[in-house]
């Protein structure tokens, strides 16, 4: 494998290169045609460096997503990804620095489809065999909560050995991930009733007012000690200030350890009640991603990784963080996956979203070795 490692370190350049095109396809989410147009370069990379065809899973809303499968054998792994991004499109610009690599969507992560690509491509260029199916599943709506890829996502994964994610590294330390917090979602709709605010003020019953009581609740519900936090991110309200206000609404994020406590935290949100005499509530939304927690069989995948690590001369640690990814979903299935596989660098959904250029080919490597071993 010590050629492998010395192959990607060659073509460090080009598979740099191959990260610029996919940053320069910038594909916001919630723009399908942007999307689609980074789908169509993610597809002429794999024709050109592994000679596969995608499977197109299209989508009427979102992005279509991409299934590529390499080689054959009775066990499958799955290697999962997202193109989509955070940024609007001229929002940031590609630049070099040193030995970083700025960009929109960048680290998070197509850095991490272009190591998973090389990875294989290394194996396929030195005759390594990899006697098992490799299947990639890139999906085109993660940061909105994959709403149109899950099924698709726990469809593959039910399937395979192992889940390898190629989100990127914990930390500049390019620690992997064995455990996320869940991710929960809520919208709560306030209406009270209009009244004009100098003639009729104690005709009104202020949607505004209540509004403030549930926000200083929802955070009194915070417990760091459970690893349980709530956000209320978002907050609208009335229609100008010499009106009572009739409605407002508030969106909060809810992160988790255990699902436990997304049960609970759920039934607590769904049984709020006014403070206010003549308000109504209305709730919706709940957990969407659930936790990744630190099983035993993605314990033992990082602890095969960190072997691996050891071998091409680097230490290898873990981590648990708080944000969530598709390989949440993976894991509560019970299939062995290891997050954070991707690129080494920071500022995940930050201006300064950077990868480090010289750990490509050695995360790269990390990949091709994990995938011969497992």
């Amino acid at each position: 494998m010590d050629d492998v490692v010395e192959y990607l370190k060659q073509h460090q350049e080009e598979i740099l290169e191959d990260l610029k095109t996919l940053v320069l396809a910038e594909s916001p989410t919630r723009s399908k045609e942007r999307v689609d147009q980074c789908g169509a370069e993610i597809q002429k990379l794999f024709k050109k460096h592994l000679d596969l065809t995608s499977e197109v899973i299209p989508q009427e809303h979102a992005g279509n997503h991409l299934l590529f499968q390499y080689g054959t054998g009775d066990e499958q792994i799955l290697i999962l990804g997202h193109f989509d991004t955070v940024w609007d499109v001229g929002r940031l610009s590609y630049r070099v620095e040193g030995n970083k690599a700025y960009g929109p969507g960048i680290l998070d992560m197509k850095g991490g489809i272009i190591q998973a690509l090389w990875a294989v491509k290394a194996c396929r260029e030195l005759g390594i065999s990899l006697n098992k199916r490799i299947v990639f599943l890139f999906t085109s709506d993660e940061e909105t909560g994959s709403g149109s890829s899950r099924e698709l996502i726990e469809r593959e994964a039910v399937r395979s050995r192992a889940v390898l994610v190629s989100e990127p590294a914990a930390s500049q330390t390019g620690a992997l991930k064995t455990a996320r917090k869940g991710v929960g979602r809520f919208s709560i709709k306030i209406t009270g009733k209009a009244a004009h605010a100098g003639n009729h003020h104690q005709d009104g019953i202020s949607a505004v007012q209540e509004m403030a009581h549930q926000i200083l609740f929802l955070h009194s519900l915070t417990d760091y000690e459970l690893g349980t936090t709530l956000n209320v991110g978002v907050v609208r309200g009335g229609t100008t200030e010499n009106v009572v206000a009739e409605h407002a609404e508030l969106s909060v994020d809810l992160r988790i350890t255990q699902m436990s406590e997304g049960d609970r935290i759920s039934k607590v949100i769904y049984g709020l009640k006014p403070q206010l005499e003549g308000i109504a509530l209305q709730v919706s939304g709940g957990v969407n991603r659930p936790p990744m927690e630190r099983t035993m069989g993605n314990e033992k995948l990082f602890r095969l990784a960190a072997a691996c690590s050891s071998e091409l001369g680097f230490p290898l640690t873990e981590e648990s963080v708080g944000g969530g990814s598709d390989g949440n979903f993976t894991s509560a299935l019970g299939i062995p996956t290891l997050d954070g596989l991707g690129a080494v660098g920071e500022g995940i959904h930050a201006e300064n979203e950077h990868v480090e250029i010289d750990q490509l080919p050695v995360r790269a490597a990390l990949m091709a070795r994990l995938l011969c071993k497992i």
